[in-house]
């Protein structure tokens, strides 16, 4: 099946009849991720905003869930995995802590230690939020077999690991 020209082929295009001289060939690649970053993006945001979440709630509440019972990590350790600095942390779990879906608590292992802990209501709100995610994100994929979603996954990690 012979690829159908986009709107980054156009932009590909005018820069090698405008200059010449420069190799616009990587616009291929980062033109095309930087545009399905965006439309991606605007899709997860209607998922998140039908559980009235923003994506780092999400991503946080994602992250409490994915750690297995029982549902709790430290502070620091939330905010390590979410890639978030200790500020920007604090004010996500003090509005999930408002919204009644994860509690602050003091580690029993460590009395000085916090935990950030799921709630028996937000462990209901990120179940149904990530299986809507996970569909929303198999739906854009539809257009790529199998084979090919995981050739793209497989390059676009070795690209990540490049960049690192």
């Amino acid at each position: 099946m012979e690829p159908v020209d986009d709107h980054v082929d156009g932009i590909v295009d005018a820069w090698v009849r405008e200059r010449p001289d420069l190799d616009a060939t990587p616009v291929q690649v980062f033109g095309r991720i930087s545009r399905l970053s965006r439309q991606v993006e605007n899709e997860l945001a209607q998922v998140f905003e039908r559980y009235g979440l923003d994506r780092g709630e999400f991503d946080t509440l994602a992250t409490l869930r994915r750690a297995g019972a029982p549902y709790a990590l430290s502070p620091s350790a939330l905010m390590q995995a979410t890639m978030i600095t200790s500020g920007a942390a604090t004010k996500r779990v003090a509005r999930l802590e408002r919204a009644g879906l994860v509690t602050r608590s003091r580690d029993r292992a460590d009395g000085r230690g916090r935990r950030v802990r799921l709630t028996a209501k937000g462990m209901a709100l990120i179940d149904q939020a990530v299986a809507e995610h996970l569909g929303t994100e198999a739906r854009l994929l539809k257009g790529l077999s199998s084979t090919e979603a995981q050739h793209l996954a497989s390059l676009l990690r070795k690209l990540g690991n490049t960049l690192i």
